[in-house]
């Protein structure tokens, strides 16, 4: 089962946390207004995940106090909540081991050149920011609870401008000394069951290929999966090939059924229906039925999905943002697809463990809401 130990390193001064922490360097979009509203905050974690200097920013956020240094191992239990919802989990560093271990279980491919820049940045600082989003069978809840029963270390609203699906989010954070009674609880009940990595397959990978000997990770028992949905440009156009696809007109862009896909273009809203729904854990699954019956009609292939070219990806709750990326012409579709379940999550991975090429296509899960980036910022060590 997976090890874990406390976290040492630098975390945000408490009066400043919420100008400190940021949404996830992967969902911050070159040219947004996002990330407008990051890069002119200077206490911002931005200008280390993303900035020129990411070393030199690092010793500038410390320097000024933004960032303080913190010697003494620790867990740190997160709270958010939002409207209609609340997740607690905690951050821990958490051992690294191959694949083949069955200790940190993937459902998705990983790119080595995807990984590079997380490695650059890991190597300039010494620090492992973005957690790995892992999901455990372990029953650490009680543990968990038992740590809210302190005064927290962090307590505020994230705001950005109403440009990120974390805005609003009200987040409490407690720091739990890990040799303490609480700590060693919690180090206990992680080490009961192998992780899920729900979020983050690269910032593991990563870790691999950094050599390092843990990972920073944030640990929950359940979480809320969101379809994530695509905007494309074929080597085709749609309009030469939708004559050639069962389409149903409908009124709405919106999310569709389970295999049903929902495609908007500036001429107008449709329904697909899926044509074969095969019986294996991956086949089955709607992303990979989508590369199947229309990908390869619009010329696209498996190559291409991590090119902006043709491919951007958006969360089940960004329809209205994907429709204007389509009208403004970026884009010649949208396409909104249904959520992956836990279960399929699960089966996926679990599947995987008895055959690695058993993954699920990239970007077929959207975590909701995301984990701030910043909370703490881990000093990893090499093996």
């Amino acid at each position: 089962m997976v090890a874990t130990i406390g976290l040492t390193g630098l975390r945000p001064n408490p009066a400043h946390a919420s100008k400190i922490t940021s949404p996830p360097y992967d969902v911050i979009k070159p040219g947004t207004p996002l990330e407008k509203l990051l890069s002119e905050e200077p206490k911002s974690l931005f200008h280390i995940i993303l900035g020129d200097n990411p070393k030199e920013a690092t010793e500038r956020l410390t320097a000024e106090g933004m960032l303080v240094e913190d010697d003494e191992p620790s867990y740190y239990v997160y709270e958010q909540t939002w409207s209609g919802g609340q997740r607690t989990g905690v951050f821990a560093a958490a051992e690294v081991s191959p694949y083949e271990d069955m200790q940190i279980i993937r459902h998705e491919k990983t790119f080595d050149d995807k990984v590079k820049g997380r490695i650059a940045l890991r190597q300039a600082t010494g620090l492992h920011i973005g957690p790995v989003f892992a999901l455990t069978r372990a029953h650490i809840a009680e543990a968990l609870d038992a740590a809210k029963e302190s005064a927290a270390l962090y307590e505020f609203t994230s705001g950005f401008g109403g440009f990120s699906e974390l805005e609003g989010i009200q987040n409490k954070v407690w720091r739990v000394p890990k040799n303490g009674e609480v700590g060693r609880a919690i180090q206990t009940a992680l080490g009961t069951e192998p992780l899920y990595i729900a979020d983050g397959h690269h910032r593991y990978h990563a870790s691999l290929l950094n050599g390092q000997t843990h990972f920073l990770s944030y640990v929950t028992e359940g979480a809320v999966i969101q379809a994530y949905n695509r905007v494309i440009n074929g080597v085709r156009p749609f309009s030469a090939i939708k004559g050639d696809l069962p389409l149903e007109p409908v009124e709405t862009f919106q999310t569709p059924d389970k295999h049903r896909f929902c495609i908007y273009t500036k001429d107008g809203c449709y329904e697909l229906a899926a044509q074969h729904v095969p019986d294996d854990v991956v086949g089955q699954l709607d992303s990979a039925i989508l590369e199947r019956e229309l990908y390869p009609k619009l010329g696209l292939t498996h190559d291409m999905v991590v090119d902006l070219k043709h491919f951007d990806y958006y969360s089940e709750s960004a329809l209205d943002e994907m429709k204007a990326v389509v009208d403004r012409g970026d884009y010649d579709i949208a396409v909104a697809l249904h959520p992956v379940s836990l279960e399929q999550l699960m089966a996926v991975a679990d599947a995987g463990l008895e055959d690695s090429e058993i993954v699920m296509p990239e970007k077929s899960t959207f975590f909701a809401p995301k984990i701030l980036s910043g909370l703490f910022l881990y000093r990893y060590a090499n093996a």
